[in-house]
C-alpha cells in the first residue's frame, strides 16, 4: 500500500453455499472510546434474475454458464459494467435450478479435493461437452472479482486493494487448499491478504458480539467446541480457556477433518422424499427435476424450520408435455415430514462409541467431491471427540480442573454454534441434547450453550473483527498450524525387486506453529536431487501433537499420517550436473497466510551464502 494505512478491516467468509462480506472502520475504531468497534454487513448488488438487481447480504456461491442464445444484451448488466465476466450470484442459482447441467456450485470443495487438478477446466461436473467450463480456482477469483467489483464501486475513494482484507477458509484446510485460496483472492485484485479458519472467525464474532462480558461466559479450564455446519460442509473445532499471568486466553487445540456434509445433503433427502410421495401417487420424474425440486425444498426447509405457524410448504415441479399430467407436478412438505427427516437421517441419537461407518463402495465411479459416506453428523462429532480424548492435556495440565484420569473422549464444557443450517431451532436443541448426553453418561456437568448473533453472518463479521486484532487491539486466539506436518525421506538401501526402499517422515512444522515463524535448518543432514525432475512426498497428522522439528518416524499407524498430494518439481543448479546429489539442511517457513515452504540449506565448502531452494507445499499442473 505505499505506507498508506487501510482505512477498513475487510472479512469476507467464502463460503460453500452464500459469500458474506463484513468491514470495520479501522480510522473511526481507534478515535472512538468505545473498546468494541462497530461491524457492518455489506449488502451486495447482485443479478436476481435477469435485468432484475437487487442487494442481499449474501451472495450465492454459484456460476452458471449459459448458453450464448439464452440471454438477451442487458440482461446481465451490473452497476459496474454491462458485461461481466461471468454470472455469479442468485440469478446463476436462479437459472441453474431449471437447467443444474450449466450450474457450477461447490467450488470450494473442489479447490481441497487433492485427487483432481484444481487449474484444470472441470466445473461443472459431467459430460456435457457443450458446455463450457471453469477450474475451482477460476470459480473461487470470479466470486472474489464480483465482490471487489461491488466494494469498489460503493467505496471508490478506498478500493479494496488498499484495505487489509482477511478471507476465511475450512480450519481442516490442508496446506495446498490454503494457497490456491490465496492465489485466487490476489489474482481477484486483494493485495493485503491473511487466511483465518472459519470456526476461529466465529470465536471472535462471539468475542466482539460479548464485548467485555465474554470472560464472564467463560472459564480457566473450560473447553470450547465449535460446530460449523454450513450448506456443504461440516467442520469441529476445540478451544481450550487458560491462564496467562491472571488474564483468560483461548487456544485452539483441535481440528476435524473436513466433511463434505451439510445443508445441501439436507435438501436433497428432503427432495427423494418428495419424489417418492409423487412417484407413490403414479407421477413420473425425470432426473433433471429432482434439482428444482432441491431447490424447492431448500426454501420450503428454512419456512417449516422457522419459528412459525407454518404447518406445510407447496411444492412445485416443473414438467415438460403431456406426459407429465400437463406439464407442472404439485407435491408438499410438512413440518412433521421435515424434523422427521433431519433429525433421525442427519441428527439420531448415538452413543460416543458409535463413530462414522463406511458403506461398501462400487470398483467404479465418476469423477466427483469425496462426499462423506456416512450423513449421521452426530456419528462425524462422536468421532471426532473420541480421537481427540487428550487434546486439551497439555494446555490444560496445570489446572486444576484438568481431568486426572484418562478419559475416552474430550468432554467440551461450552458449546458455540456457527453455520445456517444450526439457525434452526429443533436443530440445536437436538445437537445440544446429543452432547449433554454423552457428557451426563460420562459422569461430567453439561455444556452451556454460548450465544452468538446470526450464524450466516458470523464468519464474515468475526474475520472483520481478527483484521482490528491483528492491529494489536482485542483479544487473540492462539492456534497457529491445525497439524503436525511431515516430508519423507527415502531410507538408502540396496535394491531389491518388488521392494520400495523404506521410507521415515520428518517432521518440519509441529502442530500449533505459528503464522510467520520459522525453523531452524536442521541438525541432520540429506541428501538432496538438483537438475532433473524429483518429487516430494509430504504428510500431515491432527493427532501427533508432541512431535517437535526434526522427529523422524520410521513407522506409524494409517490413522496417524494422511499423506498429501506429492510435489513434482525440478531444482535447478546450474553450477551443477543434473542428478547431482547435494547434501543439504532442512528449515521449514509458515507464511503469514498460513501456507507451508520447505528450505533446503547446502552445506558443505561452498564460499559465501549457501546455496538455497525452497518448496511450497503446493500443486501446479
Amino acid at each position: 500500500m505505499d505506507g498508506q494505512q487501510a482505512r477498513y478491516s475487510v472479512g469476507i467468509d467464502l463460503g460453500t453455499t452464500n459469500i458474506v462480506l463484513a468491514w470495520l472502520d479501522l480510522q473511526q475504531a481507534q478515535q472512538q472510546l468505545e473498546p468494541v468497534p462497530a461491524l457492518q454487513v455489506m449488502d451486495i448488488p447482485q443479478l436476481t434474475t435477469p435485468g432484475a438487481i437487487e442487494a442481499r447480504k449474501q451472495l450465492p456461491s454459484f456460476m452458471y454458464m449459459a448458453h450464448d442464445a439464452e440471454l438477451q444484451p442487458g440482461d446481465l448488466a451490473l452497476p459496474w459494467t454491462d458485461q461481466p465476466s461471468e454470472i455469479v450470484g442468485s440469478i446463476a442459482r436462479h437459472l441453474g435450478a431449471k437447467t443444474p447441467i450449466r450450474l457450477v456450485s461447490s467450488a470450494k470443495s473442489w479447490l481441497c479435493h487433492s485427487e483432481v487438478d484444481r487449474h484444470a477446466d472441470i466445473l461443472p461436473a459431467g459430460n456435457q461437452e457443450e458446455i463450457t467450463r471453469i477450474s475451482p480456482v477460476q470459480a473461487t477469483l470470479e466470486y472474489l472479482h464480483h465482490l471487489r467489483q461491488a466494494w469498489d464501486h460503493a467505496n471508490p475513494e478506498h478500493p479494496l486493494a488498499d484495505q487489509e482484507v482477511t478471507v476465511t477458509i475450512p480450519a481442516s484446510f490442508d496446506p495446498v487448499a490454503r494457497e490456491l485460496t490465496a492465489e485466487a483472492a490476489q489474482e481477484s485484485g486483494i493485495a493485503n491478504l491473511t487466511l483465518l479458519e472459519e470456526p476461529m472467525a466465529a470465536v471472535y464474532n462471539w468475542i466482539h458480539a460479548s464485548g467485555e462480558q465474554w470472560r464472564d461466559q467463560v472459564n480457566v479450564g473450560d473447553i470450547i467446541l465449535v460446530v460449523d455446519i454450513g450448506g456443504g460442509t461440516t467442520d469441529f473445532s476445540l478451544v481450550a480457556v487458560n491462564n496467562d499471568d491472571g488474564n483468560l486466553i483461548l487456544n485452539r487445540i483441535a481440528v476435524g477433518e473436513h466433511i463434505l456434509l451439510g445443508g445441501d445433503n439436507m435438501d436433497l433427502a428432503l427432495a427423494y422424499r418428495v419424489k417418492a410421495k409423487l412417484e407413490a401417487e403414479g407421477k413420473t420424474l425425470e432426473p433433471w427435476q429432482i434439482q428444482a425440486i432441491v431447490q424447492a425444498c431448500r426454501d420450503a426447509k428454512e419456512i417449516l424450520l422457522s419459528d412459525n405457524d407454518t404447518d406445510s410448504v407447496p411444492i412445485t415441479v416443473p414438467g415438460r408435455g403431456s406426459k407429465l399430467l400437463g406439464g407442472t407436478l404439485r407435491g408438499e412438505l410438512t413440518r412433521d415430514e421435515v424434523q422427521q427427516s433431519l433429525m433421525e437421517g442427519f441428527f439420531p441419537l448415538v452413543d460416543i462409541e458409535d463413530h462414522p461407518r463406511q458403506s461398501r463402495r462400487s470398483a467404479l465411479t465418476q469423477r466427483g467431491l469425496p462426499y462423506a459416506q456416512d450423513p449421521a453428523i452426530s456419528r462425524h462429532l462422536a468421532g471426532f471427540l473420541s480421537r481427540q480424548h487428550d487434546a486439551a492435556d497439555d494446555v490444560l495440565s496445570d489446572d486444576p480442573l484438568a481431568p486426572a484420569a484418562p478419559a475416552s473422549f474430550i468432554r467440551p464444557t461450552a458449546i458455540l454454534l456457527n453455520g445456517g443450517v444450526l439457525k434452526a431451532t429443533h436443530l440445536r436443541q437436538r445437537l445440544l441434547a446429543q452432547i449433554n448426553h454423552w457428557l451426563t453418561s460420562a459422569d461430567a456437568e453439561p455444556a452451556r450453550l454460548l450465544q452468538d448473533t446470526d450464524l450466516d453472518l458470523a464468519v464474515a463479521c468475526g474475520a472483520s473483527y481478527y483484521g482490528f486484532v491483528r492491529q494489536g487491539k482485542g483479544v487473540r486466539i492462539r492456534g497457529g498450524l491445525a497439524s503436525a506436518y511431515y516430508v519423507g525421506i527415502e531410507s538408502a538401501m540396496p535394491a531389491v525387486p518388488g521392494l520400495e526402499p523404506p521410507l521415515e517422515a520428518l517432521c518440519i512444522a509441529p502442530f500449533g506453529m505459528e503464522e510467520g515463524t520459522a525453523s531452524a535448518p536442521s541438525a541432520d543432514e540429506f541428501g538432496l536431487v538438483v537438475g532433473e525432475p524429483v518429487f516430494f512426498r509430504f504428510f500431515g497428522s491432527r493427532t501427533r501433537r508432541h512431535d517437535e522439528v526434526g522427529t523422524r518416524l520410521s513407522h506409524w499407524h494409517d490413522d496417524e499420517l494422511s499423506e498429501l498430494p506429492e510435489i513434482q518439481v525440478t531444482l535447478e543448479d546450474s553450477s551443477r550436473r543434473a542428478g547431482e546429489v547435494v547434501m543439504v539442511r532442512l528449515a521449514s517457513k509458515v507464511t503469514e497466510i498460513g501456507t507451508l515452504q520447505l528450505e533446503a540449506i547446502a552445506v558443505g565448502a561452498d564460499a559465501g551464502e549457501p546455496r538455497r531452494w525452497q518448496v511450497e507445499l503446493d500443486v501446479r499442473s
